[in-house]
């Protein structure tokens, strides 16, 4: 009754397809506007008719200009500025989609740096930071001296190790076709591609001692001044620049954030987290360290894979598996990836639990019949609620006793998008399914609002937020409100912040983000405690 569409091919019409497509993401108006700018589209325009028998104009970027976006932003920005942060210099750490002031390769040569990027006098002091690395493109020009000698002294031994620069380079470039507005700078994925170059830095060397020996008979003395040049002019430079921005010691950051997320959750709590950043850290903190291995950190993007959902079906350390009403058959890949909404005009809110119950039946009747015959599960409404036992949620220690007359008789909401995606399904099947057995935290609610847009029920408990049926005091929109008292207790008792307030410790881009939005839940919290006239603690 459902086609999994596994080993299936689509079929593009011909009239919008070009050899070597780079251009090809249309999820957002933002890549559509990088696709511009980088390949200066002009296009073709193109009548195209619709499935009703309308028409309408398409305009199709050329082959050129596929050629152009790929060699100005998948080459340009996407590779050779990393490359050239490494063998030549970098301005700072900011992460850039194309601005002049962030993240650009620089030299340290003022009249070329400022031909390419304009007066760098007149950058504002907050863009100057430890990752702002001269190297007077020495590593390059050294790099490039010994692929020349290595090309005229053997050719077959420079050709495999311009292969190896090759694949783990530019090839990953062609394979990736990466749309713009990447979520993070990628200079990790090419990695691969310096090491070959740092060998041609060596030989390098020994083509400047090559050089000098056909004119000066000392081979040793040359030897002794051609290796001490070199450091001084590479390795030196490229350590005195670069030390400050590569050290991590004493940096326990990404550690203590991780401590600081799980000891804020109750025995046995779930924490939905949203990305790498966030969760990666918690599970080192758990697997490695030991810390609240009680917790489920479950990672929200990554429950749109099958394998993933399975695995939160099995026993975890000291987390017992996350219970579920549809069997992990129901969840295998190709199956349920995306649950559309067919309207059966359903008056007011119908329970989770049914609706789940719904797309699990293997009832004929529960089934959307679609024009080819094949029929799929569907959710015949967007309206849902939890219907609340009170007493149940205060005995297990769900809702405190003291806002045990806050509770409300149920949570409803309305979801936000037209279907159901398959990490969607897994949250509200673990919603309706656990029946408030373990406690539920968010990191960011308003990550999930597009299927669960409840924010109003989510608490601050000092750095992840406690879902319970109890409206939130101090309520911001997408933020949820705040519990002072268990916030307080978190942030001024037990949290930990990976020393980055020793001024000898680096601070990277990504803790000094994690510190301010950590900076923004003590100015929430000090508010809050105002309010409730708590004026000492505040």
């Amino acid at each position: 009754i459902t086609d999994s569409r596994q080993n299936t091919v689509p079929i593009y019409d011909s009239k919008f397809t070009t050899i070597f497509p780079r251009m090809w993401s249309s999820q957002k108006s933002s890549h559509i506007s990088m696709y511009k700018k980088y390949g200066n589209i002009k296009g073709i325009n193109i009548r195209h008719t619709k499935p009703d028998g309308s028409t309408e104009i398409i305009n199709k970027p050329t082959f050129g200009e596929n050629l152009q976006f790929f060699f100005t932003y998948q080459l340009g920005h996407m590779y050779f500025r990393y490359f050239m942060w490494n063998f030549a210099g970098r301005q700072n750490d900011i992460e850039s989609q194309g601005e002049l002031e962030h993240g650009n390769w620089i030299s340290g040569i003022k009249f070329l740096d400022e031909w390419r990027l304009g007066n760098l006098d007149k950058v504002p002091e907050s863009m100057d930071n430890p990752a702002h690395n001269k190297f007077y493109l020495l590593p390059l020009i050294l790099g490039l001296i010994g692929f020349f000698f290595h090309l005229n002294t053997n050719k077959k031994d420079a050709f495999v190790v311009f292969l190896l620069f090759f694949m783990m380079g530019i090839a990953i470039v062609i394979y990736l076709n990466q749309y713009p507005y990447q979520p993070r700078e990628r200079d990790y994925a090419y990695a691969g591609s310096f090491y070959p170059f740092a060998i041609w830095i060596g030989l390098g060397v020994l083509s400047i001692y090559n050089a000098l020996a056909k004119k000066i008979k000392e081979h040793k003395l040359i030897a002794i001044a051609t290796i001490l040049v070199c450091l001084i002019l590479v390795p030196v430079i490229m350590a005195k620049d670069g030390w400050d921005d590569h050290n991590r010691s004493g940096k326990y950051a990404a550690r203590d954030f991780a401590a600081n997320y799980l000891n804020s959750c109750a025995p046995n709590a779930v924490l939905f987290t949203n990305g790498d950043n966030d969760t990666f850290p918690l599970w080192y903190a758990q697997e490695v360290e030991g810390i609240r291995t009680d917790v489920r950190v479950v990672n929200y993007m990554l429950s749109s894979g099958y394998w993933y959902i399975h695995q939160l079906g099995t026993k975890i350390y000291d987390s017992d598996p996350l219970p579920f009403t549809l069997t992990p058959e129901q969840y295998n890949k190709g199956v349920n990836q995306y649950i559309p909404f067919f309207n059966r005009n359903i008056k007011g809110y119908t329970e989770l639990k049914e609706v789940i119950g719904f797309i699990a039946s293997d009832n004929e009747q529960t089934k959307l019949p679609l024009q080819s015959g094949e029929k799929i599960n569907y959710i015949p409404t967007k309206k849902f609620k939890l219907t609340i036992d009170s007493a149940k949620l205060v005995d297990n220690g769900i809702v405190p006793i003291e806002l045990a007359d806050q509770i409300v008789p149920s949570i409803e909401w309305e979801l936000k998008q037209n279907a159901l995606y398959k990490n969607d399904l897994m949250l509200l099947d673990f919603l309706a399914t656990n029946n408030w057995e373990r406690p539920i935290y968010f990191a960011n609610p308003s990550a999930l609002n597009k299927a669960l847009n409840v924010d109003k029920y989510c608490h601050l408990h000092g750095i992840v937020y406690k879902f319970m049926p109890v409206k939130a005091k101090n309520y911001i929109s997408g933020l949820g409100g705040i519990s002072t008292d268990p916030t307080y207790d978190i942030l001024v008792n037990k949290a930990k912040w990976g020393n980055l307030n020793d001024p000898n410790v680096t601070v990277d881009r990504e803790s000094a983000r994690n510190s301010g939005i950590v900076k923004q839940n003590y100015i929430r919290l000090a508010r809050a405690l105002n309010k409730e006239n708590k004026k000492d603690s505040a």
